[in-house]
C-alpha cells in the first residue's frame, strides 16, 4: 500500500516538471498504474491525483493533454464519489472557457467520464449524482446561445448521457426538454441536427407527461408552419422520435400523418425527402396505428419514385414510358433552363420513396397481392434510374418484395391455396417477362454495383420461383458471360455472377442451356483458374453443375441424348485436375475440386479412359488425409453409384480397408457417409469386393449397432442386409460373433422404432434367406425369444416385446412353411397356466404380428384363447390380446371382423379392449378390404359414442375419424349431422373424430374438410365445457398439421378462442378434504387448451392475427395458474423474435406480471413440490425476460431497466438470469454452426 502511494507521489512530482517529455512519461505511467485492479488510493493521494490530472488538461502540450483525458476513464472508477464530482465540476466550467482547445479537451473528458459510469440498470448512486450535476450545467450551456461550438459540444454530451443514463434523469426531463425545444429553431442547422439527436434519446426514457409536451409542441409548430426551414426540422424531429420510440408515438399518428401528407405536396425537395423518411419510420415502428394510412403512403411513394423533373427518359423504348406517362405532365413544369444538374435534389426524393416502399413491403405481409398489382410494376420500370444510389435502393426494395413472397410456410404451397386464383406467386410468374426485359439492359451497364444488384435479384427470383426463367435463358446468359469476362469486374461481382449462374443451372432443365454451353464453358473454366480462391471455389461449384447439364444421366429426355458433350470434356477436366492436384490451396477449394472431379467421373468417366486410373489414385491420396477424407468419401459414393459403371478396380483393394478404418472414428458424419459408400460398393461392385475386404468391415461393425445412435445403427443394418444378398457366404462368421449379440440387445431397446426397426426386419429376412448354417429359422427364433422364456424377471420395457414380436413375424413371413408349428407353440404358451405374464405377452404380440401377414384362420382355438386372455389379471396382457385380435383380423377380414363386431355387441364388460382391436383393424387394413363392412362398423360405433366413460369415447372417436377417411364423401356429412345430437358425449366424440381425420400429409378428404370444418368448430360455443375443450384440441391439431383448413375461418373462430382464455368465477368451487379446504378450477383445462391453440397459431398463422389483441390475452395469461403462466412465458419469448415492435409497444404492461412472478415468495411451510414449481416459474419468467431484452430498445424502457436493476441486486435472481443468458448465447452459436 505504502509503496503504491510513494510511487504515485513520485509520478505526481515529475508531472510538474518543465520538460514536456517528463510530464508525458509520468502521465503514461500513472495511466498504467490506474489500470491495475489492485491499486488502492488513500484520500490524500486521491485528491492530489485528481488535482494534477485536471491541471494537466490545461497543459501547453497537446500530447500531454490527450493522455490526461485518457486517465480520466480509469480514474473515475477508482476514486470516491466527491472526487468524481470535483472532476465533473471542473470539466463543466472548462467547457464554457474562452480557449477553444480547452473546451474541446473538456468535452472529450466529460464523454469519457459518462462512458465509464456504471449502466443505469445497475442502480448505482454514483452515476445518478454525476449525471444530475452535469445536467444542470449542460442545460444552461445549451440555453445560452452565445457560442455555437460550445452549444454543439454540450448537445453532443447531453445526447450521449441521455442515451446511456436517461433513466436516472427522470426529474430533470422537463427542464432538459424546455432547454432543447428552442434549439430546434436555431439559425445553425448543425445545432438543430444535434438537438434532434438528443430529443431522440430523451423520448426513449422520459415519462409520459414530458412525451406529451414534446408531441403537442411539434404538432402546434407544424400546424403554424411559419417558414419552410423550421417545418423541415420539425418533420425530421418527428421522424427521429418515431425511430427511437415508435411504440409511444403510435396514438398521435392520426394527427401527425395528415400534416405530413400536406407537406409532401409542397414543392420543396428537401421537405419531401424528410416527409417520406418520416412515413418510413412510422411504417416500421407503428405497424398497427399506421395501417389505415398505408395506401396513402404507397400512392405518394409511387408518385415520387418517378419524380425526376430535369431528365427526359424519352430515348428509351415506348413500353417503359407507359408507366411515366401519367406523371409526366405535372413533372415537366419546372424543367426550364435555370436548373443545373448540381442543384438537382430530386434524386433524394426518389431514394426516400424507394426506401419507404421497401419498409412497406417488408412489414405488411398480408398485402402481398396488392403489392404485386401496384408496387411491383412501378419498381421494375424504375430499374432504369440514372442515379446509381437510387437504383440500388429500388433493387433492394424489389428484393424485399421477393423475400416476402418466399413460400416459407407450408400453407403457401399447399394445393388448396393455389386454386384461389391470384396468389402472389402466380402474379409474380406473370410479371417475370417484364422483369427480365428490365434487367436485360441493366446487365450490360458499366456500373459494377448495378450488375451486382441484378445478379442478387435474379438469384432471389429463382429461389422464389424455381424454373421460372426457362424461356429467358437466352437473354440472361450473355449478361452473365459479360460480367465474367469483363476486365473491370470486381471479384465480388464475379462471385455474384457465378452464384447466380449456379442457381440458374440447379433450378432449370438441362436442355434449356444446351445451346449456350459453348459460350459458357470458356469463362467458367477461366474462373476456375483465377488466382483469388473465392472465385475459384464458386467456379468449381458451377463447373460441377455444368457437368450435370452437359451430360444429364438421370433425365430420359430426348434433348439430353442429342447433345454431344465431347468438345467440352477436355477443358472441364483439365481445369479441375489442376486444382485437384494442387496441395497448397484453400481448404474450400480442395473440397470443391474433389466434389467437382467426382461429378466429372460420374457423368463423363467413359470419355476419359486414359485419365481415369491416375485421377482415382489422387482420390486415394485424399482419402488418407484427415482434412479431405469426408468429401472424398462422398465423391467416391457418387462415382460408385454412376450408371456408367466406372472401373474402380485400381483403387478398391486399398480403399475398402481405409473406409473400414473410418468406422471407428469419432466423427459421426464420416461414419454415416462411409456406411453409405460401402453399401453402394457392395451393390455395384460385388465381384471386386473380396471376402477379406468384407471381413475388415465386419470387424468394425459391432460398436456401431447400439441404441446410442439409431441412425448409424440403421445404416449398419442396411449394409448387413446388402451383404446377405451379395456375399451370403461371409455371414457364416456372424454366428457366435459380437454382431448378433449387439443386434439382440438393440431389439430389446425401447428406442428401436421407425427406420432402424424397418432395417432390422429387412436384415432378419435377408439373413434367414441365406440358409447359413447355425443361423436358420429356429436358431434365430431361439435367440430372439430365448431370454423371455429363460428369465424369471420381465424385460424392462414393453416396447422390447413389440420389437421381438415384429422380428418373429418378419422371420415367419420369410419362411412360411414354419408358420403353423410356431403359431401352435405360441397358442400353447398363452393357454399354459404356468406361463409367466411376459411369456404370454410375447406370445400374444407375436400371434398378432404373424397374423397380420399370414392368414391364421386355420387355427381353430385361436379366438377362444385370445378372448380368455381378455380376462387376465395383467393389464399389459389384456392390451396385448386386444392388439393381437385386431392385428390378426387384418390378415383375414371376412373371418375376424364380423366376429369382433359381434363380440362388441354381446360383451359390454370387454368393450374397451374390443374397441381397441377394432381401432387396430381400421388403422391397418387396406381400404378396399374394409369397404364392405363400413356401414356395420359405423352403426356399432355410433351406439358407443355416447358412452359416459371418456377412455371408451376417445377410442370410438379415433375409430370414427379413421373410418371417415375411407369414404369421406358419405361419412363426413353424417358426422356433421351428429353435431345436433342432444347428448354432449356424442357431440364431443364427433368433434374428436374430426381431429383424427387431419394429418400433416395431403389427403383426399382435405377439400371436403375445408368446407365443413367451420361447422365442427362452431362447437366452441357449445354450452358443455367438455365439448368446448375437445373443439379447442381439434382446432389446435388443424392449426398445427394443416393450417390451410382454418386460415379463412380465423376471423370467426378467434373471438371464441380468446373468450376461453378468461378465468370464470362460476367454474371455481371449494372442496372439503378433511379439515382442509381446497379450490378446484373446472375451467383450467379449457383455458390451457385455448392458450395451446394460441401458441400454435403463432407458428402457422401469424400473418392472420391481430397481434395487439393477441397480446391482451397473453397479458391475462401471465397472471393465471401455473400451467398457463408457463405457456404464456413461452409465447412471450416467441413473440419477441417474431414481432418485436408490437411487443415493445406493450412492454410496460408485460413487465409487471413477470416481475410479480419473480418476486413471489413461497410460504415457508409449503411442500417440496410448491418450491420446485415456483423455481420452474422463475426460470421460465427469466427466459421470457432474456428474450424481451433481445429487442434492441427494450432495456431503455424505464420499467424494464428498474426491473433489471432489481434482478441484479437480488443474488438468486441474478444467478438464474446469468445462467439463462449464457445458455441462450451458446444456443445461438450452435444454431449458427448447424446452419
Amino acid at each position: 500500500m505504502a509503496s503504491a502511494s510513494y510511487h504515485i507521489s513520485n509520478l505526481l512530482e515529475k508531472m510538474t516538471s518543465s520538460d514536456k517529455d517528463f510530464r508525458f512519461m509520468a502521465t503514461n505511467d500513472l495511466m498504467s498504474e490506474l489500470q491495475k485492479d489492485s491499486i488502492k488510493l488513500d484520500d490524500d493521494s486521491e485528491r492530489k491525483v485528481v488535482k494534477m490530472i485536471l491541471k494537466l488538461l490545461e497543459d501547453k502540450n497537446g500530447e500531454v493533454q490527450n493522455l490526461a483525458v485518457k486517465c480520466l476513464g480509469p480514474l473515475v472508477s477508482k476514486v470516491k464519489e466527491y472526487q468524481v464530482e470535483t472532476i465533473v465540476d471542473t470539466l463543466c466550467t472548462n467547457m464554457l472557457s474562452d480557449k477553444e482547445q480547452l473546451r474541446d479537451i473538456s468535452s472529450i473528458g466529460l464523454k469519457t467520464v459518462i462512458g465509464e459510469l456504471p449502466p443505469a440498470s445497475s442502480g448505482s448512486a454514483l452515476a445518478a449524482s454525476v449525471c444530475k450535476k452535469i445536467t444542470g450545467r449542460l442545460t444552461s450551456a445549451i440555453a445560452k446561445q452565445e457560442d455555437v461550438s460550445v452549444q454543439l459540444e454540450a448537445l453532443d454530451i447531453m445526447a450521449d448521457m441521455l442515451c446511456r443514463q436517461g433513466g436516472l434523469l427522470v426529474n430533470f426531463h422537463p427542464s432538459i426538454l424546455s432547454c432543447l425545444l428552442p434549439q430546434l429553431t436555431s439559425p445553425r442547422l448543425a445545432v438543430r441536427k444535434r438537438t434532434i439527436m438528443a430529443l431522440g434519446h430523451l423520448v426513449m426514457s422520459c415519462g409520459n407527461l414530458v412525451f406529451i409536451d414534446l408531441i403537442e409542441h411539434l404538432l402546434t409548430e407544424l400546424d403554424r408552419n411559419d417558414n419552410m426551414s423550421t417545418t423541415r426540422t420539425y418533420i425530421q424531429c418527428t421522424a427521429a422520435i418515431s425511430r427511437q420510440a415508435g411504440h409511444r408515438i403510435g396514438e398521435y399518428l392520426e394527427k401527425i400523418i395528415p400534416l405530413v401528407v400536406k407537406f409532401c405536396n409542397v414543392d420543396d425537395d428537401e421537405l419531401r425527402e424528410y416527409c417520406i423518411q418520416a412515413f418510413e419510420s412510422f411504417i416500421r415502428r407503428c405497424p398497427k396505428e399506421v395501417y389505415p394510412h398505408v395506401s396513402t403512403v404507397i400512392s405518394l411513394c409511387l408518385r415520387y419514385l418517378t419524380f425526376d423533373p430535369n431528365y427526359n427518359y424519352d430515348d428509351e423504348d415506348e413500353d417503359d414510358n407507359a408507366m411515366d406517362a401519367e406523371h409526366n405532365d405535372e413533372d415537366y413544369q419546372g424543367s426550364e433552363d435555370e436548373y443545373s444538374d448540381d442543384d438537382d435534389m430530386s434524386w433524394k426524393v426518389r431514394r426516400a420513396a424507394a426506401k419507404c416502399l421497401d419498409a412497406v413491403v417488408s412489414s405488411r405481409h398480408e398485402m402481398l397481392p396488392e403489392f404485386y398489382r401496384s408496387i411491383s410494376p412501378a419498381l421494375v420500370s424504375r430499374f432504369k434510374e440514372r442515379e446509381e444510389n437510387v437504383k440500388a435502393d429500388v433493387f433492394h426494395a424489389y428484393l424485399s418484395l421477393l423475400k416476402q413472397t418466399r413460400p416459407a410456410q407450408s400453407w403457401l404451397n399447399d394445393p388448396d391455396a393455389m386454386e384461389q386464383g391470384e396468389t402472389p406467386l402466380t402474379m409474380l410468374q406473370n410479371q417475370v417477362p417484364m422483369i427480365v426485359r428490365a434487367l436485360h439492359r441493366q446487365l450490360k451497364e458499366k456500373s459494377v454495383k448495378t450488375r451486382q444488384c441484378c445478379f442478387n435479384l435474379l438469384t432471389e427470383l429463382v429461389t422464389v420461383l424455381p424454373g421460372a426463367l426457362s424461356q429467358h435463358i437466352p437473354v440472361l446468359i450473355p449478361g452473365i458471360i459479360f460480367s465474367l469476362n469483363d476486365k473491370s469486374s470486381s471479384s465480388n461481382l464475379k462471385i455474384d455472377a457465378l452464384a447466380c449462374l449456379y442457381v440458374l443451372l440447379c433450378s432449370h432443365p438441362a436442355h434449356a442451356f444446351h445451346p449456350h454451353i459453348s459460350a459458357l464453358v470458356p469463362p467458367v473454366v477461366a474462373c476456375v483458374g483465377d488466382p483469388f480462391y473465392k472465385i475459384t471455389s464458386e467456379a468449381l461449384l458451377v463447373t460441377q453443375q455444368l457437368v450435370k447439364v452437359i451430360r444429364p444421366l438421370d433425365s430420359q429426355s430426348d434433348g439430353a441424348e442429342s447433345f454431344d458433350p465431347s468438345p467440352y470434356i477436355n477443358d472441364v477436366f483439365s481445369c479441375t485436375i489442376r486444382r485437384l492436384k494442387a496441395a497448397d490451396i484453400d481448404q474450400e477449394v480442395k473440397e470443391r475440386a474433389i466434389s467437382c472431379m467426382g461429378q466429372i467421373i460420374c457423368n463423363l468417366g467413359d470419355h476419359l479412359p486414359s485419365e481415369l486410373p491416375g485421377t482415382l489414385l489422387i482420390f486415394l491420396e485424399r482419402l488418407k488425409n484427415e482434412i479431405t477424407r469426408l468429401t472424398t468419401v462422398k465423391a467416391l459414393t457418387l462415382i460408385a453409384s454412376s450408371r456408367l459403371n466406372i472401373d474402380l478396380g485400381p483403387v478398391l483393394p486399398e480403399a475398402v480397408p481405409i473406409l473400414a478404418s473410418f468406422l471407428r472414428k469419432n466423427q459421426r458424419a464420416l461414419k454415416l457417409c462411409t456406411l453409405a459408400a460401402l453399401d453402394i460398393l457392395l451393390r455395384n461392385y460385388s465381384s471386386a469386393v473380396t471376402p477379406a475386404m468384407v471381413d475388415a468391415v465386419l470387424a468394425e461393425l459391432p460398436p456401431l449397432i447400439s441404441e446410442s445412435d439409431m441412425h448409424v445403427s440403421q445404416m449398419a443394418l442396411s449394409f448387413l442386409s446388402t451383404l446377405a444378398h451379395t456375399h451370403p457366404s461371409s455371414l457364416g462368421q456372424l454366428s457366435g460373433g459380437n454382431i448378433l449379440t449387439q443386434l439382440i440387445s438393440l431389439v430389446r431397446s425401447p428406442l428401436l422404432q421407425g427406420g432402424a426397426l424397418a432395417a432390422m426386419l429387412d436384415f432378419y429376412q435377408a439373413l434367414v434367406g441365406t440358409d447359413t448354417p447355425g443361423l436358420g429359422y429356429m436358431d434365430l427364433l431361439r435367440m430372439l425369444t430365448g431370454p423371455v422364456y429363460a428369465q424369471s424377471s420381465a424385460l424392462p420395457h414393453k416396447q422390447a416385446y413389440c420389437s421381438i414380436a415384429k422380428c418373429v413375424a418378419a422371420l415367419t413371413t420369410a419362411c412360411p412353411a414354419e408358420s403353423p408349428a410356431v403359431v401352435g407353440q405360441f397358442i400353447q404358451d398363452v393357454k399354459n397356466s404356468r406361463s409367466t405374464d411376459s411369456i404370454r405377452l410375447l406370445a400374444l404380440l407375436s400371434l398378432g404380428e404373424v397374423g397380420h401377414h399370414v392368414d391364421l384362420s386355420s387355427q381353430p382355438e385361436l379366438k377362444t384363447v385370445i378372448l380368455d386372455a381378455f380376462s387376465s389379471t395383467s393389464e399389459e396382457v389384456k392390451s396385448a390380446a386386444s392388439y393381437a385380435l385386431g392385428s390378426m383380423a387384418v390378415g383375414n377380414l371376412p373371418e375376424y371382423l364380423p366376429f369382433v363386431l359381434q363380440e362388441i355387441s354381446c360383451q359390454p364388460k370387454r368393450q374397451y379392449l374390443l374397441l381397441h382391436s377394432l381401432k387396430e383393424i381400421i388403422g391397418s387394413a387396406c381400404v378396399s378390404g374394409l369397404k364392405p363392412y363400413v356401414e356395420a362398423v359405423w352403426s356399432l360405433l355410433l351406439k358407443h359414442s355416447e358412452c359416459p366413460e371418456e377412455g371408451t369415447r376417445n377410442v370410438v372417436a379415433e375409430c370414427l375419424g379413421k373410418l371417415t377417411l375411407i369414404d369421406p364423401e358419405t361419412l363426413l356429412p353424417r358426422l356433421k349431422g351428429y353435431l345436433l345430437s342432444g347428448s354432449s358425449y356424442a357431440r364431443s366424440s364427433v368433434v374428436t373424430a374430426v381431429k383424427f381425420t387431419i394429418s400433416d400429409q395431403p389427403q383426399p378428404i382435405d377439400p371436403l374438410l375445408k368446407n365443413c370444418i367451420g361447422d365442427f368448430l362452431k362447437t366452441l360455443e357449445d354450452p358443455d365445457l367438455n365439448v368446448r375443450r375437445v373443439a379447442l384440441v381439434t382446432f389446435n391439431s388443424a392449426a398445427h398439421n394443416k393450417p390451410s383448413l382454418i386460415r379463412e375461418l380465423l376471423d370467426s373462430v378467434l373471438p371464441h378462442l380468446y373468450n376461453e382464455t378468461k378465468v370464470r368465477k362460476e367454474l371455481i368451487r371449494e372442496v372439503e378434504m378433511g379439515p382442509f379446504k381446497h379450490t378446484v378450477d373446472d375451467g383450467l383445462d379449457l383455458r390451457k387448451a385455448a392458450f395451446e391453440c394460441m401458441y400454435t397459431l403463432l407458428d402457422s398463422c401469424l400473418d392472420r392475427l391481430d397481434i395487439f389483441l393477441f397480446l391482451n390475452h397473453v397479458e391475462d395469461g401471465l397472471k393465471d395458474h401455473y400451467d398457463i403462466k408457463m405457456l404464456t412465458f413461452l409465447m412471450l419469448a416467441r413473440l419477441s423474435s417474431l414481432c418485436p415492435s408490437a411487443v415493445l409497444q406493450r412492454l410496460d404492461r408485460l413487465v409487471e406480471p413477470l416481475r410479480a412472478t419473480c418476486t413471489t415468495k413461497v410460504k415457508a411451510n409449503s411442500v417440496k413440490q410448491e418450491f420446485e414449481k415456483q423455481d420452474e416459474l422463475k426460470r421460465s419468467a427469466m427466459r421470457a425476460v432474456v428474450a424481451l431484452l433481445t429487442i434492441p430498445e427494450a432495456e431503455k424502457s424505464p420499467l424494464m431497466s428498474e426491473f433489471q436493476s432489481q434482478i441484479s441486486s437480488n443474488q438468486e435472481l441474478a444467478a438464474i438470469f446469468d445462467s439463462i443468458q449464457r445458455d441462450s448465447s451458446s444456443a445461438n452459436m450452435e444454431s449458427m454452426d448447424t446452419s
